[in-house]
C-alpha cells in the first residue's frame, strides 16, 4: 500500500527513528482538494468576521420586531408573549403571514434560480449561493419569527456565513475546494455566533457540513466558528444560551430511562424528518403561497390562545422544560404540537431553520416521559430527562451525535454533568434512525433535481 504523504510538507523534514510517518495517524494526512495555504487562511479570518458581523446584523433585526409586536423592553420572549394577550398574539402572526408571504413571493419571482440551499451548494459541486437572495431571505425569515412564526433564527446566519465564505473564495481565487470548505465554515460559524456555541459550531461544520473531523477541516472550522462568535459579542450576549439549568446528577433511573427513550426517540425523529421531507417537496409557490402563510400563521395565534409556548422558535420553551416546568398533559401537547405548527409554516412557503424548533420537541418530550417515568420509578428531576431527550432528539434529527452533544453542553450551564446518560440516549437514538430511514433535517430538505 503507498504511503500517505503529508501537504503541505513539514518544517522538520526528518523523521522519528523509528522511520514510521507522521501521517500514519489518520487524521493527520495531507489537505485533500482545499490546501490550508496562507491565503486560504486569510480569507477564513474575513470570513469569521464577515459572519459575527452579520450574525449580529440579523439578530438586530430580529430582536427590536420580538420587542415591538409583543411590548416588552426586559424579561423572556415567552412572558411577553403570555402577558400580551390573544388578539394580540393573533394580529401579530397574521401580520407575520402578509409580510412573509409578499416579501417571500416577490422574491422568488424577481430571483428566480438564485439558490439559498446552502447544503445542497455544498454537497453538489457546481452550484452556486446567491449572497443578494440570501441576504434578503434571512432578513425576512427574522422578522416572521420575531412576529412569532414557529421556525428557527439561525438559518439566516448560517446561511450568511455560507455566503460570504462563498463571496471571499472568489474574490481569494481560492480553489473550489477551498471555497466548499470555507463555505462549511462559515455556515458553522454563523450558527455558533448567533448561540455563543463555537465548538458546537465547528462540529456542525465538520460532522453535518463536509462529514469528516480530520485536522485540515476541523482546524478551519474551530477558528471560524471562534473568530465569529468573537465578533458577534460587539452586540450579542456572551452567556449560555440556557443559563439556569440546574447542576443535575446521574440516577440509576436516569440511566435506565436513556436506555429506553432512546430508541424510541429515534423513531420519532424518522417520522419528524419525513413529515418535513413531505412539507418542504410539497411547499406552495407563487400567489397561493401569500395566502397559506397567512392561514397558518393565523392557526398557529389560535392554537397560541392555549399554547402561547408555540410562538417563536421555542427557545423558552426549551427553557422551561429544562428547568422542570411544565405538567403531563402540557408538555405532551406541546410536543406534538410544537413540529405540527413548524412543519405547517415551512409548508406554507416560509423560511427558516429548524434547530430550536427540533431542540425544544425534543426537550417536552423528554420531559413529558420522565413525568411518566418518575410515576413508577422516582429519583431524578423532570428536567434531566428534558435534557437528555433534546439530546437525544438533536443526535438522530441531524444524524451528528457528537455535533448534539457539543451543542447541549455549550448551550446549557448544566448538561456536562448528565454526558452518559445523554451519550447513551444520543447513539442509541441516532442509530435507530439510522437504520430506519438515515435522512436528517438537513437532507431532508433538499430540493427534485
Amino acid at each position: 500500500m503507498a504511503e500517505r504523504v503529508r501537504v503541505p510538507s513539514p518544517l522538520i523534514p526528518w523523521r522519528m527513528p523509528s522511520g514510521r510517518g507522521a501521517t500514519e495517524q489518520p487524521n493527520a494526512t495531507g489537505d485533500g482538494d482545499a490546501p490550508l495555504t496562507l491565503r486560504f487562511w486569510v480569507f477564513l479570518v474575513l470570513t469569521g468576521v464577515a459572519t459575527g458581523l452579520f450574525s449580529a446584523l440579523m439578530m438586530l433585526v430580529l430582536n427590536p420586531v420580538q420587542h415591538l409586536a409583543f411590548g416588552y423592553g426586559t424579561g423572556t420572549y415567552q412572558a411577553a408573549v403570555e402577558r400580551s394577550g390573544d388578539i394580540r398574539r393573533l394580529v401579530a402572526l397574521l401580520a407575520a403571514g402578509v409580510f412573509g408571504g409578499v416579501a417571500w413571493y416577490f422574491l422568488r419571482r424577481f430571483m428566480p434560480g438564485e439558490k439559498t440551499d446552502l447544503d445542497d451548494v455544498v454537497w453538489r459541486p457546481g452550484q452556486r449561493l446567491s449572497f443578494r437572495r440570501s441576504f434578503l431571505s434571512g432578513v425576512i425569515s427574522e422578522v416572521v419569527v420575531g412576529l412569532g412564526a414557529s421556525i428557527g433564527r439561525e438559518n439566516a446566519p448560517k446561511l450568511m456565513g455560507g455566503a460570504s465564505g462563498s463571496v471571499l473564495a472568489d474574490w481569494g481565487r481560492l480553489t473550489p475546494g477551498q471555497k466548499r470548505l470555507l463555505m462549511a465554515c462559515g455556515a458553522g460559524a454563523g450558527f455558533a455566533a448567533v448561540y455563543n456555541v463555537p465548538l458546537g459550531g465547528a462540529l456542525l461544520s465538520a460532522e453535518v457540513m463536509l462529514g469528516t473531523i480530520s485536522l485540515p477541516v476541523i482546524l478551519p472550522a474551530l477558528a471560524c466558528s471562534g473568530i465569529a462568535t468573537v465578533t458577534a459579542w460587539i452586540y450579542l450576549p456572551r452567556q449560555v444560551t440556557y443559563p439556569h439549568v440546574p447542576d443535575y446528577q446521574v440516577t440509576i433511573p436516569l440511566m435506565i430511562f436513556a436506555l429506553a427513550a432512546g430508541p424510541l426517540t429515534g423513531v420519532i425523529a424518522s417520522g419528524y424528518i419525513r413529515v418535513i421531507g413531505w412539507v418542504t417537496h410539497f411547499q406552495l409557490t407563487g400567489v397561493r403561497s401569500i395566502a397559506a402563510q397567512v392561514a397558518a400563521m393565523g392557526l398557529l395565534g389560535v392554537a397560541g390562545f392555549g399554547f402561547p409556548q408555540l410562538f417563536g422558535n421555542g427557545r423558552d420553551m426549551a427553557s422551561d422544560a429544562f428547568a422542570g416546568v411544565g405538567g403531563l398533559g402540557v408538555l405532551l401537547a406541546l410536543a406534538l404540537l410544537k413540529p405540527l405548527m413548524t412543519a405547517m409554516c415551512l409548508g406554507a412557503g416560509a423560511s427558516g431553520g429548524l434547530f430550536t424548533p427540533t431542540l425544544s420537541t425534543g426537550a417536552v418530550l423528554g420531559g413529558a416521559a420522565g413525568i411518566a417515568w418518575s410515576a413508577a420509578w422516582p429519583g431524578s428531576p423532570v428536567g434531566a430527562y428534558a435534557l437528555v431527550g433534546a439530546a437525544a432528539m438533536m443526535g438522530a434529527a441531524m444524524q451528528a451525535p457528537l455535533a448534539a452533544l457539543a451543542l447541549i453542553v455549550e448551550l446549557t450551564s448544566g448538561g456536562h454533568s448528565l454526558l452518559i446518560p445523554m451519550i447513551v440516549a444520543t447513539v442509541l437514538a441516532t442509530a435507530v434512525a439510522r437504520q430506519i430511514d438515515g435522512y436528517s433535517i438537513y437532507t431532508a430538505r433538499l430540493r427534485a433535481g
